[in-house]
This record gives C-alpha cells, sequence and structure tokens, in this order.
C-alpha cells in the first residue's frame, strides 16, 4: 500500500539490450528530453555514470559532479547523471521537473538521462550489465554510486555514494583514465 502511495510515473521505455554486450559503451540509454543516446558515441572518452535523486542527502554532490565535469571536460571527461527512484521516493518528478532542478539548483551542464530502474526486476540494461557483468558487481547500494569508464570502453572503478566527486580517490581514477591513450 505504501508503494502505491508514494509511487510516481513510471520511468522511461529504455532500449533494449544489445546481444551480446562486451561493455557499457554497447547500451544505449535514453536522454532526459527523450532522445536515444547511444554510449558508443563516447568511444575513446573517461565516462562516469552516476545514478541520482534530488531528495537524498548525497544531492549536492551535483555540484561536485558538475566541477569535475568542468575541470576535465575538454580532456574527455564525460559525465552521465542517471536519475533513479529506486531508494526511499528520493527522485519522484518527472524528467522534465529533474532537468529544470538540476539546471537551475546546480547549474548542471553534463548530459542527464531519463529516470530509469537501476536495481530489482526492472532494472535497465545497462545497469543491468554494469552491476552483474562489470569487473565491479554487485547491486547499487544508494543514489549516487559511481561507474568509471575508461577510454578503452571498459569499467575501471565503481565508487560508492559516500565517495564525493572531490575525493582524491575518485579524481586520481578519473585522472589516470584521462592520461590514458585512446584505443
Amino acid at each position: 500500500m505504501l508503494a502505491a502511495i508514494f509511487a510516481s510515473a513510471p520511468a522511461a521505455e529504455y532500449p533494449a539490450a544489445p546481444a551480446n554486450p562486451t561493455g557499457p559503451l554497447d547500451f544505449t540509454l535514453r536522454s532526459i528530453t527523450g532522445q536515444d543516446y547511444p554510449l558508443a558515441q563516447h568511444k575513446g572518452q573517461v565516462l562516469l555514470i552516476v545514478n541520482v535523486a534530488s531528495k537524498c542527502g548525497f544531492t549536492k554532490q551535483y555540484s561536485g559532479l558538475q566541477a569535475l565535469y568542468a575541470k576535465h571536460q575538454a580532456a574527455g571527461l564525460v559525465v552521465l547523471g542517471v536519475p533513479a527512484n529506486d531508494f526511499l521516493w528520493q527522485e519522484p518528478g518527472k524528467d522534465s521537473d529533474i532537468a529544470a532542478f538540476c539546471s537551475t539548483t546546480y547549474g548542471v551542464t553534463f548530459p542527464m538521462m531519463a529516470k530509469t530502474t537501476v536495481k530489482g526486476g526492472d532494472i535497465t540494461p545497462l545497469y543491468a550489465w554494469l552491476t552483474t557483468k562489470s569487473p565491479f558487481p554487485g547491486a547499487v547500494s544508494w543514489n549516487f554510486n559511481k561507474f568509471l569508464i575508461g577510454r578503452d570502453g571498459q569499467v575501471k572503478a565503481r565508487f560508492g555514494s559516500k565517495v564525493g566527486p572531490d575525493d582524491e580517490e575518485l579524481t586520481g581514477a578519473v585522472e589516470r583514465e584521462l592520461a590514458a591513450k585512446a584505443p
């Protein structure tokens, strides 16, 4: 009954999983404005994929994610925000509400995806792969979990919610991947 009371609009329908994915760049997401967003467009770049939420204790990480993106975008870093309402209904809004919140509250300019599911039976194909087939398997534990994808298109590191965008562990890993040559 509580789930029905707190239920919000369903997450966007995501494109189907590729037949035999070898890495995250084989997947396509849906942008926050509704267009297909193939991750293959980021071949040779470094990606930081983050499940985000607007009403979470970690929401202030948007500022750090934006700063990290602004600092390293020219070198090839792309931060991808993936809103999810999977943890205590902390992302209840529609995609348009989420986009407005991120832009006006935190000045987010990095790509934002449509709201999706990052755990459970309706998990989106990318997150199903990340949590079972990547070198860092395991369920997403909370909002603001982070997967770092290297220039070679493979998962290089995973960080929990408590590792902020300005944490040396994360920034060091990002800088190492940015220093690597593209394949």
